[in-house]
Formats: structure tokens, sequence, C-alpha cells
């Protein structure tokens, strides 16, 4: 059986994801961001997360070099946010705010989570490259419902649909 690249995208709109922007500053000191849903926990201990990017993203290569980046779990209200970075090229950065903590990457403020991340290892994946980060430094809001990706939209937890 051929898997169908469009088929394969629509049956893995069937589970449901959070949204996140992943930021970095690259070695030339270009801040980046990318919206994604492609983040998961790895391990415990160490603390470990990942993330992939496809090949051909703009910022792959300075992600490569950049060896951190910061993972920030989008709220439901951070619409706009998820939205700005989800644009392939442009000035992202303009009017938004952010905080710097131990590996320079930018960390947005509200979100539900934020992890700041030393880049432990990158592995092949097809048509994108895994990140995997050591998280140094975390902080979290439980009481802030996440934005959530599930079959082409945005949702909220508390969503009546």
């Amino acid at each position: 059986m051929q898997i169908e690249p469009r088929q394969f995208r629509d049956a893995l709109g069937g589970f449901c994801t959070g949204v996140t922007v992943v930021t970095t500053r690259a070695a030339d000191g270009e801040l980046l961001g990318i919206t994604a849903s492609s983040f998961n926990s790895v391990s415990l201990a160490p603390p470990l997360v990942l993330f992939s990017l496809d090949r051909n993203a703009y910022s792959v290569a300075k992600f490569q070099q950049a060896g951190h980046f910061a993972v920030n779990v989008l709220a439901r209200e951070q619409n706009e946010l998820c939205m700005r970075f989800a644009r392939p090229l442009g000035d992202k950065w303009s009017g938004v705010d952010f905080e710097v903590w131990q590996t320079g990457a930018p960390i947005l403020p509200g979100c539900v989570s934020n992890f700041d991340c030393r880049t432990y290892a990158i592995y092949d994946g097809g048509d994108h490259l895994i990140f995997l980060g050591e998280v140094l430094r975390m902080q979290t809001q439980p009481d802030l419902d996440p934005m959530i990706y599930y079959r082409g939209g945005f949702h909220g937890l508390t969503d009546d649909g």
C-alpha cells in the first residue's frame, strides 16, 4: 500500500497536539521563531524534549548552529503569536515581548509552559530534522487553557465543539 502525503497528513490531523513557538538566537544574533505542533517529551532523567523542523525551512541551518532553543507552549489566547510565527518570512519579532534565560533563546510570556533547552542531539527524520533538547530551565502556568491543534484548526480544551 502506498501512502499518499495528503492522506497521511489528514490522518495525523485526528491526533490533537499542543501548539508551540520554538525560538532561538542564531550565532549572528538574529532572533528566530517558528510555530510547531511537533513537540514531545522524551525523557525525565535527564529532562529531554524534542521538536521537528522541515529541512527546507529558512531557519533550519541557524537552529542547527545555535546549540540551543526554547519551546513556548501557547495558551489558547495566544492566537496572534501562533499566526505571527507560522509565517515563513518577515519581521516576526516587531512588538513581541520576550525575556532571556540561560541559553539566550527568547522566552515568550503568558505561555502555559516554557522550556529553555541546550541542543542535545539532532537526528535525521526524513523531510524533517528532529531536535532533541536538554531542558535547563522551565516554568509552567497550569491554570491557563492550552492551544490545541486538531483537524487543521486551533482550539482550546474548553471549546464546546
